[in-house]
């Protein structure tokens, strides 16, 4: 499987937990594949001044099973941003589409989410705004859900900052083998946190 984490300015940097996890998993399957991509190849400067080297551009990007789209207090720039939402449209016809965190957003405002089920970031910090809620009146197009994630089939949407790596088990246990994802989150010492998750906010199949 050929993964692709998209990246962009001011992604927080704890999304990159999504890397983490599969770059755990090739230690059990080695065949996972993993890049980074952003608008342009070459260094991002992530939210806090964390520099990221992105492999691959949205021009040059190479053919992918899956596509990763991180969140961050950069997501707001995205939903607007051309060549970004271009490049998830077209992907979205042969490339299973990941969202974490607020990546949801940006999926949504690609419209790739029209007629779904979705969930995103809920949780936030003093006066900010609950990006699911944002989700819910702007996008009315898509049922927003309260969940860890939302498996549409062709489109998977995760819930908030450290849900980005129960996003990544459930791909690794629905995508390729449930046998890879326990094996990997046991290595992680993530078992018992997972499964704590997965009680707490039951993943919905749509």
């Amino acid at each position: 499987m050929k993964v692709g984490i998209f990246i962009y300015p001011d992604v927080e940097p704890i999304d990159l937990a999504t890397f983490g996890v599969l770059s755990m998993a090739r230690r059990v399957d080695p065949d996972i594949q993993i890049c980074t991509l952003a608008p342009q190849s070459g260094e991002v400067r992530l939210a806090n001044g964390l520099r990221v080297i992105a492999d691959y551009g949205v021009d040059d990007a190479p053919a992918l099973d899956v596509i990763v789209v991180t969140g961050g207090p950069g997501w707001q720039a995205q939903t607007v941003a051309k060549s970004t939402l271009d490049f998830l449209r077209t992907r979205a016809a042969d490339t299973l589409l990941v969202s974490v965190c607020t990546g949801g957003m940006i999926m949504a405002a690609a419209g790739v989410l029209d007629g779904k089920s979705a969930t995103t970031k809920v949780e936030v910090i003093g006066a900010e705004v609950s990006p699911l809620s944002v989700m819910a009146s702007k996008y009315p197009e898509i049922s927003t859900v309260h969940s860890s994630l939302v498996d549409e089939g062709t489109i998977v949407t995760g819930g908030g900052v450290t849900l980005c790596i129960d996003a990544m088990m459930h791909l690794l246990k629905t995508r390729i083998d449930p046998k890879v994802a326990d094996e990997t989150a046991r290595i992680m010492e993530y078992s018992r946190a997972w499964q704590a998750n997965i009680t707490a906010l039951p993943p919905v199949q749509a």
